[in-house]
């Protein structure tokens, strides 16, 4: 008999075509607190490496970083609902992003 735990996830569609441009990226763990699962999750459509001029592009799905730094797929190209990020965009990481277009 198989036994676990029932986990809900709930992923909201940021992306507003279907085909973005993405390229691999070292997730940082350094600032990420501990869900109620005990684990480190940086959430999908997290601008890195911060929401400033030093954007380089938005994190495509969640990355589970809680051994430490891992790779995820970073959205360099292509368009984006801004209203369905989970942190509004600053002006200065709008700008950094030059090739993604905000809906």
């Amino acid at each position: 008999m198989h036994v676990s735990n029932k986990t809900t996830v709930s992923d909201i569609n940021f992306l507003a075509a279907a085909n973005p441009q993405t390229f691999t990226y070292q997730v940082s763990d350094a600032g990420v607190s501990a869900n109620s699962q005990g684990r480190k999750i940086v959430p999908a459509g997290t601008i890195l490496p911060s929401n400033d001029a030093t954007a380089a592009g938005i994190l495509y799905t969640d990355v589970d970083v809680t051994a430490g730094p891992q790779p995820g797929a970073l959205i360099v190209e292509g368009y984006i609902l801004e209203a369905r990020l989970p942190v509004t965009p600053a002006a200065a990481a709008k700008t950094a992003l030059k090739e993604i277009k905000f809906r």
